[in-house]
């Protein structure tokens, strides 16, 4: 009868818990709930054996503050679940570990690894400092700060050496246009339209080069004019210039008509210029072969030499009015050149020399040094303009130039000289030449007589070539032949 009764008393404790976690919210104020918590553990403490059990694991009562606010009673009420459920999980640690004091620690190995790591996991955490090549400074871009810097100087420098060289063509041209349009009919032919027009301005082949072209005008087929500036557009030639100046050339070509000029080669120009330009043009190197002899004798300044086919040549070009030209001006002239064999610089083939000569204009070559070494002004173009009245004047000077009978008879045996040494260079070439162009012809016929598809016609073919072998070994005998008759 007592065992009946006692089963409905626990089926309404143990419904209990499952009321207050439901409805916790009917509890006012944390001082209940923490009653209401002790009361519960307490009742199922009753049903051990042991009363001084429940002394012993009973927690003391907690007193929560009752001055918050109400508006934060919500708040409140959850720290104080949190912190119950914490003191549960402490207690429930140190029951653990008083259970596990009773056995024998052997059998339970890594328990205290399992302590210490739960210990280490609750150290502070420690912040290093991040090391300088890590951190975001201006020093960390240094290698981007100077390519930057290096490539807006570049731009700068393009811009600034490119508009330099453009107001010294311009001031050049300006300078000079009077006088090319009082000689010449064409000005400035840029060679865009069929028709030649003058157009009356520079034409600009790239940054550093500018090119003007003229004619119309007596015993001139026209005149090519080119500016020559430095670089000063390239920051690495500025750079350069710095080591080893420079200064702007302005190059003159004249090419005359074939009846208007003699047959002689004539330089005069600086001794090293006169020295280079003997070996890299063919001209001179042919028919000035000896070394460039000193202008004393005309009264030019030992800075200048002369090259000269013949002393003939000399003594009529550098007449008082030339003489009067290039020593006023001697700091500006690179070189003067006179030619009726000019073909530019020597052919440098690897496999040989070539099997034609190469074809000649009269032509007449000026290149002057602008002043300046580099540092020139607008003001230092003008400087020039003597010079192209120079060049106006060495082109009728050229025309009324005549070379006597005997003058004449030696410029045709020096041409002749020249054009027999050429033949006997080139006449081995010329023999294997011959050569490969006969086994070529064999070849090509053999191939012919082997594409044959009729076999009689392909043996036809065959002694045909047979029969015009053997002929011309025939002639070769009989030629032999009668050169042994004649020695004899």
């Amino acid at each position: 009868m007592r065992s009946i009764l006692l089963i409905p008393a626990l089926l309404l404790l143990l419904a209990l818990p499952v009321s207050r976690g439901r409805y916790n919210d009917d509890f006012d104020d944390g001082e209940d709930l923490a009653d209401f918590d002790d009361n519960d553990f307490a009742e199922f403490e009753d049903m051990n054996d042991d009363p001084a059990a429940e002394a012993e694991t009973a927690p003391p009562p907690r007193v929560s503050p009752s001055s918050q606010p109400e508006e934060d009673e919500d708040e409140d009420e959850a720290t104080v679940e949190l912190e119950d459920g914490q003191d549960g999980f402490e207690d429930s640690e140190t029951q653990d570990q008083d259970i596990y004091s009773k056995y024998d620690q052997e059998e339970f190995e890594g328990i205290g690894d399992m302590e210490k790591t739960g210990h280490s996991m609750k150290d502070p955490l420690i912040i290093h400092t991040v090391p300088a090549h890590l951190q975001n400074s201006w020093e960390s871009y240094y290698m981007e700060i100077l390519m930057v810097t290096g490539l807006l100087a570049y731009i700068m420098n393009y811009i600034i050496g490119k508009n330099k060289n453009s107001r010294l063509a311009q001031a050049w041209f300006s300078s000079h246009r009077e006088l090319l349009e009082s000689n010449f009919a064409l000005v400035g032919d840029d060679g865009t339209s069929k028709e030649a027009v003058s157009t009356g301005k520079l034409n600009q082949e790239n940054e550093h080069i500018y090119n003007l072209w003229c004619s119309g005008r007596v015993c001139c087929e026209g005149m090519l004019i080119q500016l020559k500036f430095l670089k000063r557009q390239d920051l690495l030639n500025v750079l350069a210039r710095m080591m080893r100046p420079a200064c702007d050339q302005v190059q003159i070509k004249v090419t005359l008509n074939d009846e208007d000029m003699d047959t002689f080669v004539f330089a005069v120009g600086t001794k090293k210029a006169m020295a280079r330009l003997q070996k890299e043009m063919q001209d001179l190197s042919e028919f000035c072969g000896d070394k460039p002899k000193s202008g004393a004798k005309y009264g030019l300044p030992d800075s200048l030499a002369i090259l000269s086919e013949m002393g003939e040549v000399t003594d009529g070009v550098m007449d008082n009015k030339m003489v009067h030209y290039i020593t006023n001006h001697a700091d500006k002239i690179e070189s003067i050149h006179f030619s009726d064999q000019f073909s530019g610089p020597k052919v440098m083939q690897e496999e040989g020399q070539p099997l034609k000569l190469p074809e000649t204009k009269k032509t007449l070559l000026f290149t002057f040094n602008v002043p300046g070494m580099g540092n020139t002004s607008p003001k230092d173009m003008d400087t020039l303009l003597p010079l192209m009245n120079m060049v106006i004047y060495s082109i009728d000077k050229v025309k009324k130039l005549r070379l006597n009978r005997e003058g004449k008879q030696k410029a045709d045996r020096n041409r002749a000289r020249v054009e027999e040494n050429f033949l006997k260079q080139t006449h081995a070439q010329r023999q294997e030449a011959a050569q490969t162009r006969r086994e070529e012809k064999k070849r090509a016929e053999k191939e012919r007589i082997m594409n044959e598809e009729d076999p009689e016609r392909q043996r036809r073919l065959e002694e045909a070539a047979q029969r015009r072998e053997q002929k011309k070994i025939e002639k070769k005998q009989m030629k032999m032949k009668q050169i042994k008759v004649k020695a004899m």
